[in-house]
């Protein structure tokens, strides 16, 4: 009897595509349900994954018109039935095929291959709090005795939350329950990864997008068997097969990376609300700066706030101070200099955090007015003098900086605003007898490069640390005294709701680097809008204002958390079609009974690598019913092959 099979492809097609099963194919002894085949589709050959088996055809397809699948790739299953139906969840919520759920979901290694040893030194800050502090065992004991399912450990920076979670994690150990602990970057794992091996004795998996496909299939094979019951991993890591899921734990919640920047655009934090709630598992989320989605729900007592409120290492919180760039005349304030020098004068360190790497980021003449942005995209190019050339960070084009206006031929036009490389240049001038180090994307290009510098500056061997957000979160450092944040306006001017939200956390999170350890830890903050909220109060410590001012903003404007927001992305080469396209959606949103449009307008970014980007934003308070109207839109609507549809539930940016 034939028996056919229902495979899932990793495109943008709502549907399974139906298979003939060969004869002399080998079924695992675990079934079909999971694997993966290679099957012909169209005139191309693609892999897909198998979703269900079946005896018979589904009414009305022809016998005739189904083809045989090419082989199996997978002489076991990568998942079962029920990761199945998570994988239609995530499709469903986020509106995209099964094919791209899974894609997004599992490993793509053909064989497996051993993760590399990793020799990585010691964080004293992994082993400062064996001893629970009275804080941390209340912290342990609530999340333990109360029912849940969703926590939320709130503490100031350097107040034990990772111990707690650790804690937490052991109990969840010892009774034969599995763990996932998800991290925002996967560059603040490497000063945890040979401690947590250590405690947790060879249970530990990794997963992460910096493994090669090989390493993520050994490493979810052995999690799928048992072998593994704490997962260690970045925003993908909530994926990981444990059978017997007791916790996931969610470090640094606020932080934008956790969630997906391509389809499916899924958030992690919502994922791991999901599988807490079907596994019967409890979620830790932990932060200085909960989002305010978070803080919300702790306000409406969905989730059960936990807070810490003291430093564990012996260090007090820092002195922070805004500096108005208005009354300089140069990058560096006098008061930043002068406590530079008094700081490496006594033998501590400094850590300098600007959020724009590269040199200037703006070439312009002063006679015509031109200005210089990348051929492809509707963005300025940036100045590398280390590269010597301008470079666009979005799609990566280069170009020789011009030696006179591009336009008019003016000799009068030059570059204007600073990134990293021209701090790095500046405090080589001021300061030649320390030494300093940069740390961001452009100097860390090599393998290990960054860890390397975490290492030296760690030992004492550089006097001060400039970077970009690497350098803001996750990071210890016994010596440091002073973080200077060079200008914290760039992430303040972004044309974003969330701009002010951001600009508050990265503040926060920055400024916690400065004495963890002892007291007189400073944070200066230069900025040329000292009287933004966002600003005014990070330095106060008052979150609670913030908050409460940033909820009221948004609720005026029914933006998150007061309602959700849908983001429909029209992109083509042909400025035009993507405009008609989003003008079509629009009207099938608004005729289908949806009153709350923002657009349809250009988006703030325009053009990106060559596409023209048209969006249209929905804010709802009714999320099923705008959900379905969605889909049924995404599903009906008649697009020119030009035009690409991106959707995005919950967007973290509208840019």
């Amino acid at each position: 009897m034939a028996r056919y099979v229902e495979l899932a492809f990793n495109i943008p097609l709502n549907q399974t595509f139906t298979y003939l099963l060969p004869e002399e194919t080998e079924v695992p002894e675990a079934g079909l349900i999971g694997c993966r085949a290679e099957a012909s589709f169209g005139r191309k050959k693609l892999t897909g994954w198998i979703m269900a088996e079946r005896d018979s055809l589904p009414e009305g397809l022809d016998s005739s018109k189904v083809k045989a699948l090419t082989r199996l790739v997978d002489s076991q299953p990568l998942f079962d039935h029920d990761y199945g139906d998570f994988a239609r969840w995530l499709a469903h919520f986020y509106l995209c095929s099964p094919g791209e759920a899974l894609s997004a979901m599992l490993p793509g290694g053909r064989r497996e291959k051993e993760l590399p040893a990793m020799g990585i030194e010691d964080d004293p800050g992994i082993h400062a709090a064996v001893t629970l502090t009275a804080d941390q065992d209340r912290a342990v004991g609530t999340i333990t005795r109360e029912k849940g399912p969703y926590f939320y450990l709130q503490g100031p920076t350097g107040s034990g939350k990772t111990e707690v979670f650790l804690q937490c994690a052991e109990r969840v150990i010892d009774r034969g329950e599995g763990v996932i602990y998800l991290v925002p970057e996967i560059a603040l794992t490497h000063q945890m990864v040979d401690s947590l091996r250590q405690r947790f004795k060879g249970s530990m998996a990794l997963l992460h997008s910096h493994l090669t496909p090989s390493q993520r299939l050994k490493e979810w094979n052995r999690i799928r068997k048992g072998e593994a019951r704490f997962v260690l991993g970045a925003r993908s890591a909530v994926f990981a097969p444990l059978e017997k899921l007791g916790l996931i734990i969610l470090d640094e919640e606020h932080e934008g990376s956790y969630k997906a920047g391509s389809t499916p655009r899924y958030h992690a934090r919502q994922v791991a609300m999901y599988r807490c709630r079907k596994a019967g598992a409890r979620l830790i989320m932990g932060s200085a700066t909960p989002s305010l989605e978070a803080w919300h729900g702790m306000e409406e007592g969905a989730i059960v706030p936990v807070k810490l409120t003291e430093r564990v290492g012996g260090g007090e919180f820092p002195r922070i101070r805004l500096v108005d760039m208005r009354k300089e005349k140069s990058l560096f304030s006098e008061e930043l200099i002068r406590e530079i020098t008094r700081v490496t004068g006594e033998g501590n360190q400094v850590i300098l955090f600007l959020n724009r790497r590269g040199f200037s980021y703006n070439y312009a003449c002063h006679s015509c007015g031109y200005e210089m942005v990348c051929r492809n995209c509707s963005i300025p190019m940036t100045y590398h003098k280390n590269k010597g050339g301008m470079v666009c960070h979005y799609c990566g084009y280069k170009a020789p900086p011009p030696g006179a206006c591009p336009d008019c031929g003016s000799l009068d036009a030059g570059w204007s605003g600073f990134g990293t490389e021209q701090v790095e240049e500046e405090m080589i001038r001021l300061f030649p007898q320390l030494k300093t180090v940069r740390l961001d994307r452009d100097s860390t290009g090599k393998k290990g490069a960054g860890k390397k510098v975490i290492e030296q500056f760690r030992k004492g061997e550089f006097h001060v640390l400039l970077g970009t957000q690497m350098v803001a979160k996750g990071l210890n450092f016994p010596k440091v005294k002073l973080v200077g944040i060079v200008l914290a306006d760039t992430t303040l001017n972004m044309p974003d709701f969330r701009a002010p939200e951001r600009t508050f956390a990265l503040i926060t999170q920055v400024s916690g680097r400065a004495g963890r350890y002892s007291a007189g830890g400073e944070v200066l903050i230069q900025t040329y809008r000292p009287e933004a909220d966002a600003l005014a109060l990070a330095a106060s410590y008052d979150q609670e204002t913030f908050y409460r001012r940033e909820r009221e903003s948004r609720l005026m404007f029914a933006f998150p958390p007061a309602n959700r927001i849908y983001r429909l992305v029209f992109r083509s080469r042909k400025e035009a079609d993507a405009q008609r396209a989003c003008e079509k959606a629009a009207a099938m949103m608004e005729h289908a009974g949806e009153k709350d449009l923002l657009g349809p307008s250009e988006c703030p970014l325009a053009v990106v690598a060559n596409n023209h980007r048209w969006h249209l934003i929905i804010r709802s308070d009714q999320f099923n019913q705008t959900h379905d109207r969605i889909a049924w839109c995404r599903d009906t609507i008649d697009l020119p092959s030009s035009v690409y549809m991106e959707i995005d539930v919950d967007p973290q940016s509208i840019m």
